[in-house]
This record gives C-alpha cells, structure tokens and sequence, in this order.
C-alpha cells in the first residue's frame, strides 16, 4: 500500500468538512428551513413586490456594472503598478488596501460628504445636473470603491510572473504594442481577471455599510437589497427577511458559477 506524502489526510478532511459544514453549510440550511415557513406561494409573493424588484435591479444591477468598472479600471493600475517604476509607486500601491482596512461605515461617511450637494466634488457636479449622493450613482460609486482592491491584489501576481520573453518574441516576430497585449498577454491575464472580477462582484452584491449611507435608502430609488432585509428584521418579519436572503444567495451563486464556469474555459483556451 502506498504512502501518502501527507500524514493525516483522513483527519484533514474531517477537520475540514466539518468546519465548512459548521461555518457554511449550517447556516445556509437555516435560512432556507427559515425561508420555508412561508411557502412557496409566500416566497413569490414576496420577492415580486416593486419595492423587492426595485432593490433586486438595483444590487445586482450595479454590482454588475461596478465589477465591470473596476476589472478595467484594476487592470490598468496593476500594469502601471508592476510596469513602471515612479516616485510614491509603493505608497499608491499601499493606498490600493484602503477599502480594505477601512471600515465600511467611515468609507460610506467620506463618500457622502465627498459627493452630497455641498461636498468638495459634489458641489462641482451640481452645476452640471449631475447629483450622485443618495442616488443610484452613489451606490454604483461605493460599490466601485469596496470592491477595487480585489481586481488589483488579484492580478498583480501573476503580472510579476510573466516573463518578459514572450512580449520580445512577439514584437521580434514584427506584433505591434496592441496585437502583443490582445494577443500574447491578455488570454494569460484573463482567468486572473475573472477571479477578480468575481470577488469584487460578490463584495459589491453584499455590501451594506457604506452603501446605506451614500444611498439615502429612497423605496423603489435607491434601496439596495440588504437594507430591505435589515426593514423586514426590524419588524420581526424573519421568514420574510429569509426568503429575500434565499433569492439573493440564489442569484449571486448563478453569477459566480457562470463566472467561474468562464474561468474554466478561459484557461483552456489560454492553455492552447
């Protein structure tokens, strides 16, 4: 019989499925168990309302778009980070963990006094019609800020991985800039680009603190989908808060699974 390189693997993986089940599975199951007290008829009663429908397009819907805007975004500033040596390259890539360690509270603070009407960037929008505070723009702003530093911290390893070869041989064998990094660079980014692009989805999705307060919580506006939740809880309503839990862990793990999925894929083609 063969020995494992590893001692231990049978307790490992004890260890390991029962934490998981304590920590993951468990809760989950009780949320569903929760969320069964109303039934289906209740379940769908209750997520169709406009209020609920309202909240579900804007979390997901500017989730989305955030986690959009900082897979560019992030990708750019890795490169530069990496690429480029510049005076205070290690502080801006030390500011990059701010979102981070800042707690979400303060960060929906500072961007409420940065952007409301008489904020030091929301006074200069005003006069061009463009109000972001306690608007759906807000959200979609504080969405972009917690979730940046994923996309960033995710691609920097393995752009310091990539040998600089490959780039010479392909401008030696006469690609341009363009055709080098479309070509040559980007299908070797792109899985580390959608992991990124993932955890800054699932941040965005699930964020609460600092989007309460940039938001202005308007009903069928700017409510995002915890805050109905946090609403139900308060007027003990906790079947109700459990099913619109339900459909908001339904839906994220649809997208993370399509997400990862495209991973899968993504490397494959990478690998060719």
């Amino acid at each position: 019989m063969a020995r494992r390189v590893l001692p231990g693997f049978g307790l490992s993986l004890g260890f390991v499925l029962t934490w998981l089940g304590l920590i993951v599975l468990l809760p989950l199951a009780a949320l569903a168990l929760k969320a069964s007290g109303i039934g289906f008829g209740g379940l769908w009663t209750m997520v169709t309302t406009p209020a609920v429908l309202a909240a579900l397009k804007l979390s997901f819907g500017a989730a989305v778009l955030s986690a959009v805007i900082n897979a560019i975004a992030g990708l750019l500033v890795a490169w530069v980070l990496v690429r480029y040596s510049f005076p205070g390259r290690r502080f801006f890539d030390a500011l990059v963990d701010l979102p981070f360690a800042l707690p979400t509270a303060v960060a929906g603070i500072a961007l409420t006094a940065l952007y409301a009407p008489k904020g030091w960037i929301g006074a200069l929008l005003a006069p061009l019609g463009i109000k972001v505070a306690f608007t759906p723009l807000g959200v979609l702003i504080a969405m972009v800020f917690v979730g940046f530093p994923f996309v960033v911290r995710t691609l920097q390893p393995v752009l310091e991985s990539l040998d600089r070869d490959i780039e010479e041989a392909a401008t030696s064998l006469g690609a341009s800039r363009w055709q080098t990094f479309t070509r040559v660079l980007f299908p070797l980014l792109l899985p580390a680009l959608l992991t990124g692009f993932a955890l800054a989805l699932a941040r965005a999705v699930g964020e609460y603190g600092s989007v309460i307060f940039i938001a202005g919580n308007i009903p069928m506006k700017s409510e995002i989908l915890p805050l109905v939740i946090v609403k139900q809880l308060e007027q003990f309503k906790y079947a109700d808060a459990a099913a619109v839990g339900i459909v908001m862990l339904a839906l994220s793990f649809l997208l993370l699974l399509a997400i990862s999925l495209l991973q899968r894929w993504s490397r494959r083609w990478a690998e060719r």
